[in-house]
């Protein structure tokens, strides 16, 4: 975040967590999701995680 980036995802695979980081946000955490939004910034973007857990 602090060399510009605009969103910023860690995937904890054991626990199943997604930590989801923004510009001037607290970190949102997610348990189990099935899929990730990369909007407004990506738009259409969906990441499936059915794969990864």
């Amino acid at each position: 975040m602090d060399d510009g980036a605009q969103l910023g995802w860690l995937i904890d695979r054991k626990q199943r967590q997604v930590f989801i980081y923004r510009p001037n946000t607290a970190v949102e955490i997610l348990d189990n999701p099935k899929t990730l939004s990369g909007e407004p910034l990506l738009p259409g973007f969906v990441l499936d995680l059915s794969q990864i857990w």
